[in-house]
């Protein structure tokens, strides 16, 4: 097997990036497809986290703009990672991967609290580790979350899949003129005000040195291409 670049990788997946063709909802092709693609990580030796976001369902941003109290809004969008986790755990082990999801709202009766000792051991014991509801805490989005479980599980990257193969000065399926680029440094994030993580995600994650990889979750094969440096893709690093 070729040898991965990274040891242990963190995964953040929108709520979107779950919907397919769908304008709301999971797609189950889509699903199954990621869960793949996460396997073939697996296979390679990679120790594996995954946040998920749960804008399919709800969005607390959207919520709160509609009139609800932001608090209670963000409430009801971790309530939707958690759906979205359950769905990834279920495709994944029909995948023939062992999973366990790890929810920051206690929740015992479908998943495990979150507890970081736990979810380490179970990463080095192979299985993939997915994170449900955020960070627990309103106010804050899951690209922070999941910058934040990175620098908890010691993880040597973090990988955002898109719906584009990169960062792009501006959204590329509306502005064929959009410039991709390489490489970035995360004060080039902030500057630019590029939207593809918020800025506490971008803060943690440099405070943390912590490798930022963006690709587009649904080519083929892509996650395990990106860990063994391949296909197209944006790092972000420091300096």
């Amino acid at each position: 097997m070729p040898t991965p670049i990274y040891k242990r990788a963190l995964l953040k997946l929108s709520g979107e990036a779950l919907m397919g063709e769908r304008d709301y909802g999971l797609d189950t092709a889509t699903v199954r497809a990621i869960a793949e693609d996460i396997r073939g990580v697996v296979r390679l030796g990679v120790e594996v986290c995954v946040v998920v976001g749960g804008g399919n369902i709800f969005r607390g941003v959207a919520g709160a703009s509609a009139g609800m109290d932001r608090a209670q809004a963000d409430s009801m969008g971790m309530l939707a990672t958690v759906m979205n986790a359950l769905a990834m755990q279920n495709a994944l082990e029909k995948a023939g991967v062992d999973t366990r999801v790890q929810s920051a709202i206690p929740m015992s009766s479908v998943c495990e609290p979150f507890i970081r000792r736990r979810a380490q051991r179970h990463m080095e014991k192979g299985r993939v580790v997915v994170f449900a509801a955020g960070s627990g805490n309103p106010f804050f989005t899951t690209d922070t979350a999941a910058a934040l479980r990175a620098a908890e599980m010691n993880c040597d990257v973090l990988l955002k899949g898109t719906q584009v193969d990169g960062v792009y000065s501006a959204d590329p399926r509306k502005n064929p003129n959009a410039e991709r680029y390489t490489t970035l440094t995360y004060l080039d994030m902030l500057a630019r005000d590029l939207a593809v993580m918020d800025a506490a995600a971008i803060s943690l994650a440099r405070e943390n040195k912590l490798p930022i990889i963006v690709f587009n979750i649904h080519e083929q094969g892509a996650f395990t291409a990106v860990m063994q440096g391949e296909g197209r893709f944006t790092t972000v690093v420091d300096q």
